[in-house]
């Protein structure tokens, strides 16, 4: 609602400093800002003064609403542009509306006026003479200039203290560059002499796995041989038998050479593993035939013994797609350690499935081991203080090593005088895979390797070269989740596209060249020797460390 407060009439120069007094007043009883209250004044001397100019008059309205200052001025003629653009730097809207010219100024909220107290005062104000109004213009001015004269100071003064800042700061930045660059040399020396300690580890472990390997090698002929002619001599001969002491005797020789025997063996077998050169042949496993051949294998060793050897099938799968070989080794050396170590009793093996794993127990009630000894136990050549009962130390290492390389964990929890339980956890089913890419320039193995990856992925892509697969790589809906390349491909070959892939995509290459893994990819296969299981295998394995890296980045 609009509320006006004065009505004037200008008509000359004396009407334009009454009306600028008026404005001025009005402004001041709404409390605007004292600028505020100087540009009012300001834009309606200068609408008064460009009528007045122009020779027409003008009848300036004073008013109010809930929000803002109104202002209206109805000129004879058109209004003056000089006195309207000059209104319109000054008034929060101006708008012109054929002779009249309305502006505004947002006011103070929330503020309670005594309306017939405003226009009691504004009907007080007389015009002034021009020598007044000019003494309050330059009052003003001189108001404005004091202003600006401490603003200049407070900004010299800020100056002072930014310069006093910034020299603070380049001492500082110079004594931060100066420590980061001595730090930097420590750092670089620092990694040159861990490069030159991580040289000489390397050396120093091929070496040891030269070592055992050659004396591996170098020991087992004459061991064997020592042990078929201790077993020649203790056989009866047309010249007579050895006597009994001559026969314990022998015995001892080859008890100590089938004890040097499983000693070199252990170490040759240790060798591979670490040097990576124990040859993996998945394929699906049934294990209802190899826990029956164990149980037939490791019954013998507890003759004698008040051990029963229980095998349980109850909850284990069909088959199980891994080594046959690395698994029964594992199995066969935690079945001896277990039967060793227990003097009465039982020693059990179980499995059951739990989610995607294969769970694989060995549980016995022997001695047990002490809770400070556990990580020990996993170390080469260690053997439990005060518990001698053969052995070289290298079974729980070796089985550890092949458990990795299956893809698994060992872990082993023991009590002294409850017994050991020893867990072998293997990744058990098919993985499935959302989006798979294959480069290949040969369309008929494309073809075979779509027909492999059928059971395990949602969709496949087909690229001819490194550069189309990128291209659709970029351009897929849903995210790869592997890509299986060839080495050698026209254009972009494996080694460009392994280069220009995403790091968090995992590759495979699949190829026919005789070539050693690329740094980039996860793992090689050779297309000779590709099978369904191999390559299930393989893809399981290089999902699972591609998870754990995005789990550890994280």
């Amino acid at each position: 609602m609009i509320s006006e407060l004065a009505r004037l009439d200008v008509r000359d120069l004396a009407g334009v400093y009454a009306a600028r007094q008026l404005s001025r007043t009005l402004a001041a009883r709404l409390d605007l800002e004292p600028q505020d209250q100087i540009r009012v004044a300001t834009a309606v001397s200068e609408i008064g003064r460009s009528a007045v100019t122009a020779g027409q008059g003008a009848v300036l309205a004073f008013g109010i609403d809930d929000f803002d200052l109104l202002l209206t001025a109805t000129f004879d003629g058109a209004p003056p542009d000089e006195g309207v653009a000059a209104a319109g730097r000054l008034m929060d809207k101006v708008v012109t509306d054929g002779k009249v010219v309305r502006m505004t100024k947002r006011r103070p909220p929330d503020m309670q006026l005594d309306m017939r107290l405003v226009k009691e005062q504004l009907a007080a104000v007389l015009p002034q003479s021009a020598t007044d109004e000019l003494r309050r213009q330059n009052q003003d001015l001189i108001s404005a200039l004091d202003d600006l004269k401490r603003q200049q100071e407070q900004l010299l003064a800020l100056n002072s203290e930014l310069q006093d800042t910034n020299r603070g700061v380049m001492a500082l930045y110079s004594e931060l560059s100066e420590e980061l660059e001595q730090t930097n040399r420590g750092v670089v020396a620092l990694y040159a002499e861990l490069d030159e300690k991580s040289e000489r580890l390397r050396a120093a472990s091929e070496s040891k796995d030269r070592f055992w390997a050659n004396v591996s090698h170098e020991l087992r002929t004459p061991l064997n041989s020592i042990i078929g002619l201790t077993k020649l001599l203790v056989e009866p001969t047309a010249e007579g038998a050895l006597d009994a002491e001559r026969l314990y005797q022998v015995d001892l020789i080859k008890n100590s050479g089938a004890v040097l025997l499983a000693l070199v063996n252990d170490l040759l077998d240790v060798a591979k593993a670490e040097s990576g050169q124990l040859h993996i042949d998945p394929a699906r496993v049934n294990l209802h035939a190899l826990f029956g051949r164990l149980s037939a294998l490791v019954r013998p060793m507890a003759e004698g013994k008040p051990v029963a050897i229980v095998v349980s099938e109850d909850g284990a799968p069909e088959t199980i797609l891994t080594d046959e070989v690395a698994l029964t080794s594992i199995l066969r050396n935690l079945l001896s350690n277990a039967i060793k170590y227990t003097d009465r009793g039982e020693v059990r093996l179980s499995a059951h499935v739990t989610g995607p794993s294969l769970v694989i127990t060995v549980s016995d009630t022997g001695i047990g081991i002490p809770a400070s000894l556990h990580s020990h136990v996993f170390e080469e050549f260690y053997q439990v203080p005060g518990i001698r009962r053969g052995g070289t130390g290298l079974g729980l290492p070796y089985a550890s090593r092949l458990a990795r390389i299956l893809g698994g964990n060992l872990e082993l929890t023991s009590e002294p005088g409850s017994g050991t339980t020893v867990v072998l956890d293997l990744p058990h089913g098919t993985p499935a895979i959302g989006t798979v890419l294959v480069a290949d320039d040969d369309a008929s193995f494309r073809q075979v390797l779509k027909g492999m990856l059928a059971p395990m992925t949602e969709r496949l892509i087909e690229a001819e070269d490194g550069r189309q697969a990128l291209a659709l790589l970029a351009a897929s809906p849903s995210p790869v989740d592997l890509v299986l390349a060839d080495m050698r491909m026209p254009g972009l070959d494996g080694t460009g596209l392994l280069a220009g892939l995403p790091a968090s995509v995992p590759a495979i290459i699949i190829t026919g060249a005789d070539v050693p893994v690329p740094p980039r990819a996860a793992a090689l296969l050779r297309k000779d020797e590709l099978t369904p299981d191999r390559l299930e295998f393989t893809i399981r394995g290089v999902l699972r460390e591609a998870r754990g890296s995005s789990r550890a980045a994280r």
